[in-house]
C-alpha cells in the first residue's frame, strides 16, 4: 500500500481543514440571543423569586403567598381545563386534517388546502383575537343567525365563564393549528413509498394504513407539537386579557396564571410574587416536557 505524504511548507491544506468551525459560527447568533432573552431574564427572574422587595433572601415565602392568594386556585383551574380541551383537539384535529390533506392526490388542491389552512396564522396573537370578538357578538356578527340558533342572543351570553375554555380553544385553534397542518404533512411526506406500498399489499385500506403506520410513524413530531404546544397554552394571557377589556369585567383580569403575574406585576406592584409564579410556570412546562421526551424516547434513532 502506498502513502502519499504532502511535502512539508507545501502550502496545501487536507481536505475539510479550516470548517471546524462553520458549526459553532452559524449557531452563535442564535445562542447570544438566547444568552440574552433566554437565560438572563430566567436568571433574574428566579432571583426576584426567592427574594423580596428589597433584595432579602426569602426562600420560598413568595410562592406560598401568591399560592394562597384566592384567585390562584382558579386561575390554574382555568388554565388546566383550558390546556386539556387545546392539546387534545389539537391532536386529533391536526393529524387527521393532515392525513386527509396527504390523501389528496392532485397537486392543485392540495396547494390550495395547504394555503387555506396557513391563512389563519397570519391573524396572530391579538389581531386574532379581535376578529373572533367581532365574529361572536351576535349584534354584528355574519353569523349571527347560527349564534341565535345555539341559544346565544347576547355578548355576555357568548362570552359566559364556562364557555371561555371552548372559546379560547377555537381561537388558539384557527390561529396555529394551520402551521402545524403543514408540517405534519410534510412528515407525512417523508414516510418511504414503499412502506406504504407494503401495507397496501398486505390488505390495509386508509384507515388501518393511517393508525397502524403513518401515526406511529408522526410520534415524534406529535410529541413535539404537544410540547410546543402546552409550553404556549400555559402561558395563556392575549385571549383572557382582550376579552376582559372588551366585555368590561364579565371575563376577569385574573383569568389566567399569566393574567394573575401581570396584575401582581404592575397593579399590586409586587414584582416577585409576579417571579414566583413565572418560574412555577416554567417548572411545570419543563417537567411536562421531560415526561414526554422520555417516555416517547424522543431523541432515539428510529
Amino acid at each position: 500500500m502506498t502513502t502519499t505524504v504532502s511535502p512539508a511548507g507545501s502550502g496545501r491544506r487536507p481536505r475539510g481543514a479550516g470548517r471546524s468551525w462553520a458549526g459553532p459560527a452559524f449557531v452563535a447568533g442564535y445562542v447570544l440571543l438566547l444568552i440574552a432573552f433566554g437565560v438572563l431574564p430566567i436568571g433574574y427572574a428566579i432571583y426576584f423569586a426567592f427574594t423580596d422587595a428589597g433584595g432579602s433572601f426569602t426562600g420560598f415565602t413568595n410562592f406560598v403567598t401568591t399560592a394562597q392568594d384566592f384567585r390562584f386556585v382558579d386561575a390554574l383551574g382555568h388554565v388546566a381545563l383550558y390546556l386539556l380541551f387545546w392539546l387534545v383537539s389539537l391532536v386529533v384535529f391536526v393529524v387527521a386534517l393532515a392525513l386527509l390533506l396527504h390523501r389528496v392526490s392532485s397537486g392543485r388542491i392540495s396547494q390550495a388546502l395547504r394555503f387555506l389552512y396557513y391563512i389563519p396564522g397570519a391573524l396572530a396573537g391579538a389581531a386574532s383575537v379581535l376578529v373572533w370578538l367581532f365574529m361572536l357578538d351576535p349584534t354584528v356578527s355574519p353569523v349571527s343567525s347560527l349564534l341565535g340558533a345555539l341559544g346565544f342572543d347576547t355578548f355576555g351570553q357568548v362570552i359566559a365563564p364556562g364557555n371561555l375554555p371552548v372559546l379560547f380553544t377555537v381561537i388558539a385553534f384557527w390561529t396555529g393549528a394551520g402551521g402545524w397542518i403543514v408540517v405534519m404533512y410534510g412528515a407525512l411526506n417523508n414516510i418511504p413509498s414503499d412502506v406504504l406500498e407494503a401495507a397496501r399489499i398486505d390488505g390495509a385500506g386508509a384507515w388501518k394504513t393511517a393508525w397502524h403506520v403513518q401515526i406511529p410513524m408522526l410520534r415524534k413530531w406529535i410529541v413535539y407539537m404537544v410540547i410546543l404546544a402546552f409550553a404556549g397554552g400555559a402561558q395563556l394571557f392575549v385571549e383572557p386579557q382582550l376579552l376582559s377589556l372588551a366585555s368590561v369585567g364579565v371575563a376577569g383580569r385574573d383569568y389566567s396564571l399569566n393574567q394573575l403575574t401581570y396584575d401582581f406585576a404592575f397593579q399590586l406592584n409586587n414584582v416577585n410574587g409576579a417571579a414566583a409564579v413565572s418560574m412555577e410556570l416554567l417548572v411545570v412546562s419543563v417537567s411536562v416536557a421531560g415526561v414526554f421526551v422520555a417516555r416517547s424516547r424522543f431523541f432515539d434513532a428510529d
